[in-house]
């Protein structure tokens, strides 16, 4: 296992469209595993693989309550009509955050790392983190969809 470097803004990597897993093997694996060790180092909830350089379909989450996902070739569907706010940053805009309205509640299909079939039903919290992490495989930042964008101020003095 190894920590990855996290590409941040500017890098074209962040706005790629990211391709399909083909096959679940031993080096899809270890990156999963390298992702999950990545985002434990810089204290997110979530990592996507072009967030290190891969432009693969990958998710990795953990919400710090006793749920961790990784996720390949993960597809979102809102599920009814409610809509929340939340407050929002990424490990690829350090420093900054915005508020960004998104589904209240989500269902995921993927692959697990085993290659098998999983569905997740998402609320709250959760539900925005993987509206997050998943719109990192087609190349949107969450500033893209946020209000209030900009540079967190310091609590300092």
């Amino acid at each position: 296992m190894a920590l990855r470097k996290i590409r941040t803004e500017g890098d074209d990597c962040l706005r790629l469209q990211c391709k399909p897993v083909k096959e679940i093997n031993n080096n899809i694996r270890m990156l999963i595993d390298d992702m999950f060790d990545t985002m434990y180092e810089a204290n997110g909830v979530g990592l996507a693989a072009p967030q290190i350089g891969i432009v693969k379909q990958i998710v990795v989450i953990d919400d710090y309550e006793g749920n961790v996902f990784a996720l390949i070739n993960p597809k979102l569907e809102q599920i009814g009509d409610e809509m929340q706010t939340s407050t929002e940053g990424c490990l690829s805009l350090p420093g900054y955050s915005g508020n960004v309205q998104r589904p209240k509640k989500v269902r995921v299909t993927a692959l697990n790392e085993d290659g098998d079939e999983i569905e997740i039903i998402a609320e709250d919290m959760l539900a925005v983190i993987f509206c997050h992490e998943i719109d990192h495989l087609s190349g949107v930042l969450y500033k893209d969809k946020a209000e209030n964008y900009g540079k967190i101020e310091s609590q300092e003095g």
